[in-house]
């Protein structure tokens, strides 16, 4: 029988585990995930693609977020200005911008070597066409760095509740240290033994 509970930090996949590295950041807003992400990808050694997502402010003023790709895509994904269906807060949430920008980037090739989604939040899994792509990654034996937002049902919970997944909580205590504890997890469960 599969164990379906979430590692943490502190708990390897036994020989019968997923073996490629599944790697989730969760947190509070604010904890520093995205920083995280930033700081392990600056340091990877391999190919490196996906996205992250950036605040934006206008006056000191969060007005917003865009998705930012690895190889420098920018794009809209949320504003307080955007009209439309599709909304999280006070945010209209542009999901073609997602498509356009955002999923080209989780189509995994054989050169890459990590992918890295920041984040699986609300905004993000509006869209059956994100959570899809995410599927077909976990599908695909390629290590995984990912942050999903700390609270949430649906897909957010789902993909915290995957075999093999190693969710690590974000904190300012721990966040300075953790992107060399990622880097030697990247290095430790690629190449057990």
């Amino acid at each position: 029988m599969t164990n379906r509970r979430p590692m943490t930090e502190d708990r390897r996949p036994s020989q019968t585990e997923d073996r490629r590295p599944r790697i989730l950041l969760t947190g509070p807003p604010r904890s520093g995930k995205t920083t995280v992400v930033q700081k392990v990808v600056a340091r990877f050694a391999g190919k490196a693609t996906g996205f992250y997502t950036r605040e934006v402010r206008e006056q000191g003023e969060r007005v917003g977020f865009e998705i930012v790709t690895l190889e420098g895509k920018a794009a809209w994904l949320s504003h307080v200005g955007f009209a439309g269906p599709y909304r999280v807060g006070k945010y209209g949430v542009d999901l073609e911008n997602l498509h356009r920008v955002g999923l080209p980037a989780l189509e995994w090739r054989p050169e890459v070597d990590l992918v890295v989604v920041d984040e699986i939040g609300k905004m993000e899994c509006l869209s059956p066409r994100f959570v899809k792509a995410m599927e077909r990654l976990w599908a695909v034996d390629v290590p995984l760095l990912l942050t999903v937002a700390e609270k949430g049902g649906g897909y957010m919970r789902q993909v915290k509740e995957k075999p093999g997944a190693a969710l690590i909580t974000v904190t300012p205590a721990n966040r300075d240290e953790l992107p060399e504890r990622i880097l030697g997890l990247l290095r430790t469960m690629e190449n057990p033994g």
